[in-house]
């Protein structure tokens, strides 16, 4: 009988393990011993990476210090500095190598290299420090995927302040409240960012943000697109605070547990999370988890396509690959401009190695249809990864073999802004993959899945995704409100990790990833709360009532559906539609605009007057609906699921 063709639908009914290659197990970072050793003793394996992987100016003599659980301290002996480890420690080796090859959307470009980044970043610390940045005060940073946004944080870094990166995209609402949570002394943002083709006016939305934000005193303005934006006194432009500044800026000793970075992350009662990360733990788990997940070599040419605003950008475009003395690639604008195969060009002609991009990303590509692939030298490339959310068997085969050829691993990574680094994943070339698991915990983390009561579930059951141990880099605290990370974090099951994902464990006891099991969507690779939607929908004048679901989406894993009741008089429209998405957008930022709104005269709930969300869930992903006895309006339910099935969307 002759071979089958390699199509996708046959590669998915075949046997769906992937063994890596003799040649790349052979020359593995990570032999599989290593999860044995971890094992044995995972306080012995973390100190080991952190002595071995860190430059210290103090070494660590306390491992992990846990007598104020969940308060955990990993080092918290050490002194360090995190920015000399990412630059100053590689000068004499590789100072000529390049850290970025940064394209700008346009089509513009720059090689940095180690030694140019090390001097951009001298001098912007010490152009912080002359507009009296210290120790301790928190640095908000606002920036499309320009040069100058690692160097800000590196900066800070240096000279031991606290950054607060904002995703571009976001609203001055949302920029607003990020800087009046941890008070934020200085902002540094741009004149514009490139957005397919046009400008999105960064310093409007920060001029904004900033009538509402009186601790900022200083706001340093990149100059990238040349638009046209107002001045105050508090305005001073980035060039001019850096040019006469010297290159030389003595490192900041730290502590291992001082903090590094806030990161906000949504959060279910509405208010988002200021994540705090610190030193010494987050250094050493960023830098251990990129050389090991990637298989990082000294000739490869890596590309993190993430944003620098997320917390894939913190950890695997600046800290953790510079911190390897890795070349990384670094894109500013859209996937698909000025051209539909932008990121194959960009990965043709820089040599790329290893890429590493989301499964929303990946869907897209195949949407977009393959011969925007096929017409790039994608030869180069020897490891890809995805990371965000849960890929699907089938965007992992096509990813396999139309991107990879059929010779590349694929790590499929699980973590979080909470995390830090990379928790579950497969390490290549000591773990057989499956397309769609991300196989095994990374050496050192103890995940689980348990039920209600916090059992560990028999292999080949699902439940809920916990760390039964703590880990290096490991969120601290949520800023200013140690009780919400108490509640939040660590409250549904004793003495164990629980952020709100689901997961089962097959009969190998690989795990795969469920998703979320709490109202916190996972839109695109990014949480966005159901509240913060509700909220933003009933600050509209024509909404009386909102009640937000994920539902789940081909492209981007989930997207937002929304029913909203609308006040007294108002009539529904596709003019209102159209109002009500750009309204949220305008308040929380475009990516949390709902893809479908039904204008409904009610939302189901119960007598107590709880809107049942999970039978929203089922009208808005046509799924047979679960028990209604328990609601106050039952007739309801088949009303807004007529009105859903006929429902516009963006």
């Amino acid at each position: 009988m002759a071979d089958q063709p390699k199509t996708l639908e046959n590669l998915l009914t075949e046997d769906r393990v992937f063994p890596p290659t003799e040649e790349f197990a052979a020359a593995a970072n990570a032999k599989p011993d290593v999860y044995e050793k971890a094992d044995a003793d995972y306080l012995g394996f973390w100190k080991e990476q952190a002595l071995n992987r860190v430059t210290w100016f103090k070494e660590p003599t306390v491992i992990l210090d846990d007598s104020n659980p969940p308060f955990f301290k990993w080092f918290s002996d050490g002194e360090l500095n995190v920015a000399y480890n990412c630059l100053d420690r590689h000068l004499d080796t590789i100072g000529d190598k390049v850290a970025f090859h940064w394209v700008g959307e346009p089509g513009d470009t720059q090689d940095i290299t180690y030694r140019d980044l090390h001097e951009r970043v001298g001098k912007l610390a010490n152009g912080l420090k002359s507009l009296g940045v210290e120790k301790g005060d928190r640095v908000a940073i606002y920036l499309g995927m320009v040069p100058e946004l690692p160097v800000a944080l590196l900066a800070c870094a240096r000279i031991g302040a606290i950054h607060s990166v904002v995703f571009g995209g976001f609203s001055s609402d949302s920029l607003a409240d990020r800087i009046q949570d941890s008070s934020c002394k200085v902002l540094i943002t741009g004149d514009g960012a490139w957005r397919r083709g046009g400008v999105f006016s960064l310093k409007d939305v920060a001029d904004e943000a900033l009538k509402t934000s009186p601790s900022v005193e200083k706001v340093v303005v990149v100059k990238r697109t040349e638009n046209d934006i107002a001045w105050s006194d508090k305005d001073i432009w980035y060039h001019d605070l850096v040019a006469d500044q010297s290159a030389e800026c003595e490192p900041e000793v730290m502590n291992a547990e001082d903090p590094l970075y806030i990161l906000y992350t949504s959060g279910t009662t509405g208010k988002p999370k200021g994540i705090v990360h610190t030193q010494g733990g987050y250094l050493t788990s960023i830098s251990t988890t990129h050389d090991y997940v990637f298989d990082l070599k000294d000739d490869d040419v890596y590309w993190c396509t993430a944003d620098i605003g997320w917390v894939t950008g913190h950890s695997y475009i600046v800290y953790g690959p510079l911190a390897n003395g890795a070349t990384s690639i670094m894109y500013e604008g859209a996937p698909n401009h000025p051209g539909l195969d932008r990121l194959w060009q960009i990965v043709e002609d820089y040599k790329c190695t290893i890429f590493y991009t989301a499964p929303t990303a990946i869907r897209a590509f195949m949407k977009w249809g393959d011969e925007h692939v096929t017409k790039h030298d994608l030869s180069s490339l020897r490891l890809l990864g995805t990371v965000g959310e849960p890929i699907n068997p089938e965007a992992w085969m096509w990813y396999h073999e139309l991107i990879g050829g059929g010779k590349c691993p694929i790590v499929d990574t699980w973590w979080q802004t909470e995390t830090g680094a990379i928790m579950i994943t497969p390490l290549p070339g000591a773990v057989d993959t499956k397309p769609g698991s991300a196989t095994k915990p990374f050496p050192g983390v103890g995940a689980d899945v348990v039920d209600e009561e916090g059992n560990s579930v028999p292999w080949g059951g699902g439940g809920f995704l916990v760390m039964r141990r703590p880990w290096p880099s490991m969120l601290r605290t949520i800023y200013g409100d140690d009780r919400r990370y108490v509640d939040t974090y660590w409250s549904r099951f004793e003495n164990m990790y629980f952020a709100g994902d689901g997961a089962k464990r097959d009969e190998d006891g690989y795990f795969w990833l469920l998703g979320r099991v709490d109202d916190v969507m996972l839109i695109a690779g990014h949480n966005i709360s159901t509240t913060e939607v509700e909220s933003a929908l009933v600050s509209h004048d024509a909404v009386a009532e909102a009640a937000v679901v994920g539902r789940a989406d081909p492209v981007t894993g989930q997207a937002i559906a929304a029913f909203v009741t609308l006040r007294g008089g108002v009539e529904g429209s596709d003019e209102l539609l159209a109002e009500l998405r750009n309204h949220v957008g305008s308040t929380i930022g475009p990516i949390a605009k709902p893809k479908s709104i039904v204008f409904t005269a009610d939302l189901p709930k119960t007598r107590s007057g709880k809107i049942m969300r999970r039978l929203l869930k089922d009208i808005s992903e046509q799924r047979q609906l679960g028990d209604v006895t328990t609601l106050a309006n039952a007739d309801i339910v088949q009303e807004i699921a007529a009105k859903s099935a006929s429902s516009s969307e963006d």
